[in-house]
């Protein structure tokens, strides 16, 4: 009786699951209050009456609110996210079973570091190596490595179907390639951009070398005859950090180090930095010293995923003392073929230079931004600016003119200076848009672009090359005459400083270029390659000559081209594995494009010439046909291809002097008061062909193979002017190409024994170089062939720290690799044996 029950609507108000309003709470708590009262007025009063019946109303539902329903859009966004997050868990939770280490080439094949996956101009050549209508040389870092390939040269030169020149007064020492029988001395590239002038280059900073066989002009611009080579530097990557050193100890006094470092500062942000350090010898050569410093720094950003911005800076210098050579011992009459000097008996470490004159200097800064931007996930847009300073300072010593005389061992030659100061500045812009589209069945890549470049250089010589020793026969110039070829007597000789002429030559190339390409691939059966390009080409120079007697006498040369250019190409797949395929391209040499050269004589033109003869022509014209096959075997980790090519020059240009009226031509008249006049002709035409194969990848899980095989028959079908030994020659037509090994074979190769050691080797034969100037061999000059062989053995003492043993040259085999185009000529002399330690740590 004394206890009051609240109902149950009451009961429930204070703890109900919807949260009540202000107000609602407020008339709640009033009739709550309300109730007590009259419950607790009740109760007393039911004491003293009986308690009236109470009718309470039954509690009304309340309906809740409808809860949201996701849209169809939300749902997949939501799936979406969750599909990506799977993914990355995946992706993180695969990484650390992952074989690749962290500095890998993202250009070479997961499967082999031997085998070349793809080029660095993805949009240009969008496909594979195996679908690409063109025979490509990949050399990558790896494959540099286990050849102790330091310098471009080096690796190059271990290249089947690539030989090297010579400079001379006229033009520039350094890296001078000849491809498939063409000069190619300004045809290398440093990611895409060409890299004017011959320099020296270094290969701390390259992650792989690229040598395209064949015109490119579509691809590359001017010249390109016999191909091109472009050097892929080093990025940085912000997939993970990474910490490499190496340190090589050597014969012949050599130390080098070398470092790279990449650290992932964020998710979207990565700086890559470089070092090098070298101090060495050259194996087999008295008195040359080559020594190398350096460093790079590459960064890459990507502040949206459609954003990538990507910066790299490299500085080289490379110094000490030059080696030109060894002279070429000629019987009398010049009628016989001859061979360098030390294939008679002359020592092959002699040096013929001079040790407080001689010296060499050789930098490069080079600075790239590149920016690109997904505009859709289709189209993209890059643009890649090149700012770039080369200085090539050198002052050497020629060993020329070499007496005929027997015994062999009496003979003396003329130790001729060769000096020069050369700075090259180029400012280049490359403007690309790559767009995928398809057609149906037909997935295109088209890329069209637009580049302007301007090439300046300074090229200056030295004076005051005499020595201050009195009483020898040195001429004003700084030759000296009476050099012995078996003892030279002169090396210490004292000598003042020298300094630079005051008449330069300053030459300025200007370029505008545009150029499509597109690669039309159906369903990867039939592959569809073609493009276009037009180079606007103006070259001008500035300098001094002589002129009827008269010394620097000043005066300028320009002249202009438009070259429209074409590539096409074939591919066919019957199978995933294998393609087959026929390539043909053009491409142009105009007046001038040899940066280097002082002289039409040496692929450049004059300021002055003595006489006023002719010097511009319109631009030499190459076509090249290729048909070729190519295989991916052995699960994709081999890749071997084959091709059969043809290329030919027209309208290319010869050079002759005309001394007297017997050689003089309309267009080169002879005259008492001008003397020898230097001319010019055009309308020359030459042709190679030959048959290319090449392998690299791995034969089994442990062992790797790369190499090659060129054999080439080269011939002048056309010429304007007399051979340059004309007691040997009729003709010119008919004749091989000169600097040319027309037979060359190397091969590369490696086997792991186990986890511990791997053991390997290279051999490398080159058939006999045919001397000449110009293109033909036209001297009477050879070069023997030769074998080289070198062997490695690498123990991996940890898992970050490796030893490396090489043996190069094992049987100290004398060879030569260049030699000039007189009939005398320095010969460059191969390296002897040397061996090397190499303690590689890895972080």
């Amino acid at each position: 009786m004394g206890k009051a029950v609240f109902p149950r609507s009451l009961r429930g108000a204070s703890w109900h699951a919807e949260e009540p309003s202000a107000e609602m709470s407020g008339v709640k708590v009033s009739a709550v209050a309300s109730l007590i009262a009259v419950a607790s007025f009740s109760s007393a009063e039911a004491q003293q009456a009986p308690l009236p019946s109470v009718n309470v109303e039954a509690p009304v539902a309340r309906p809740k609110p409808a809860a949201s329903r996701p849209s169809a859009e939300q749902i997949r966004a939501r799936d979406a996210m969750r599909r990506a997050a799977r993914q990355q868990q995946q992706q993180q939770a695969a990484a650390p079973k992952s074989s690749l280490p962290p500095d890998r080439n993202p250009f070479s094949s997961p499967a082999s570091d031997y085998k070349g996956e793809r080029l660095q101009a993805s949009g240009k050549f969008p496909e594979k190596l195996l679908n690409t209508p063109k025979t490509v040389t990949v050399l990558s870092k790896e494959i540099l490595a286990d050849k102790n390939s330091t310098s471009l040269k080096s690796a190059v030169l271990s290249t089947a179907g690539v030989t090297l020149g010579t400079g001379e007064g006229g033009n520039a020492f350094g890296d001078r390639f000849f491809i498939r029988g063409f000069d190619a001395r300004n045809d290398v590239f440093i990611d895409g951009v060409r890299d004017a002038g011959v320099s020296v280059r270094e290969n701390f900073f390259t992650e792989q070398v690229e040598i395209l066989r064949g015109p490119n002009s579509s691809f590359a611009g001017r010249g390109t005859t016999g191909g091109a080579i472009n050097i892929v530097t080093k990025q940085a990557t912000p997939e993970s950090s990474f910490y490499n050193i190496d340190t090589t100890l050597g014969t012949d006094q050599t130390k080098r180090v070398v470092i790279d470092v990449n650290q992932k500062i964020t998710p979207t942000f990565a700086a890559r930095v470089g070092g090098l350090f070298q101090d060495a010898g050259v194996a087999g050569r008295d008195f040359v010293t080559d020594k190398r410093n350096g460093g790079f720094i590459a960064t890459k950003w990507t502040p949206l995923d459609t954003v990538t911005l990507v910066t790299n800076y490299i500085h080289t210098e490379v110094s000490g003392r030059p080696d030109f050579g060894v002279p070429y011992y000629r019987q009398a009459g010049n009628l016989t073929p001859g061979a360098p000097f030390p294939e008679v008996g002359s020592p092959r470490n002699a040096w013929y230079g001079f040790l407080n004159r001689d010296f060499q200097r050789i930098g490069q800064d080079i600075g790239t931004f590149n920016a690109e931007v997904k505009i859709t996930p289709d189209l993209t847009i890059s643009d890649k600016v090149r700012v770039s300073r080369s200085v090539l300072n050198y002052i050497g010593t020629l060993p020329e003119g070499a007496t005929n005389i027997n015994p062999p061992s009496a003979a003396v030659i003329r130790a001729n200076p060769q000096s020069r100061f050369q700075q090259t500045d180029v400012l280049a812009n490359q403007l690309d848009a790559t767009y995928k589209f398809d057609t149906g069945a037909f997935k295109h890549t088209l890329v069209a672009g637009l580049e302007v470049s301007q090439e300046k250089a300074l090229i200056n010589s030295y004076t005051g090359l005499t020595s201050e020793q009195q009483g020898l026969a040195f001429s004003g110039a700084g030759s000296l005459s009476g050099v012995s070829v078996f003892n030279p007597q002169f090396t210490d000789l004292p000598f003042g400083i020298p300094s630079l002429s005051q008449f330069p030559t300053n030459i300025k190339i200007d370029t505008a270029s545009f150029y499509a390409l597109d690669s039309v691939n159906y369903r990867d059966l039939v592959i569809l390659n073609g493009g276009v390009r037009y180079d606007k080409y103006d070259v001008r120079v500035d300098g001094f000559g002589t002129v009827n007697g008269v010394a620097n006498v000043p005066g300028s040369t320009a002249a202009s081209s438009g070259m429209p250019n074409f590539n096409l190409g074939l591919t066919l797949k019957p199978v995933p594995y294998a393609s087959f395929y026929a390539a043909y391209a053009t491409s142009s040499n105009p007046v001038g494009a040899e940066f280097d050269g002082l002289s039409a004589q040496y692929g450049g033109i004059s300021a002055v010439t003595n006489g006023g003869a002719n010097q511009v022509f319109g631009p030499e014209k190459n076509t090249s046909i290729e048909i070729g096959t190519k295989w991916e075997l052995l699960d994709g980790r081999l890749l071997v291809t084959g091709a059969l090519f043809q290329t030919e020059k027209e309208n290319a240009r010869e050079s002759f002097n005309v001394t007297s009226a017997k050689n003089a031509t309309a267009n080169c008249p002879y005259n008492v008061t001008t003397g020898s006049v230097p001319c010019l002709s055009a309308g020359a035409a030459y042709r190679i062909r030959g048959i290319d194969m090449q392998a690299g990848g791995k034969l089994t899980d442990k062992w790797s193979i790369f190499g090659g095989i060129v054999l080439m028959q080269s011939e002048v079908t056309k010429s304007n002017i007399l051979p340059a030994n004309t007691a040997l020659f009729t003709s010119n037509v008919g004749l091989q190409l000169a600097n040319t090994a027309h037979q060359s074979f190397s091969l590369l190769t490696k086997y792991q024994i186990n986890d511990t050691w791997e053991i390997g080797g290279q051999a490398v034969y080159r058939s006999k170089i045919f001397g000449g100037t110009w293109l033909a061999a036209n001297q009477g000059t050879e070069l023997p062939s030769y074998w080289r062989f070198d062997a490695f053995a690498e123990a991996k003492l940890d898992k970050n720290w490796t030893a490396k043993l090489f043996v190069a040259n094992i049987f100290d085999k004398l060879y030569y690799d260049a030699f000039y185009q007189s009939a005398t000529p320095f010969t460059l002399v191969g390296p002897g044996r040397s061996a090397s330690i190499v303690l590689s740590g890895r972080f």
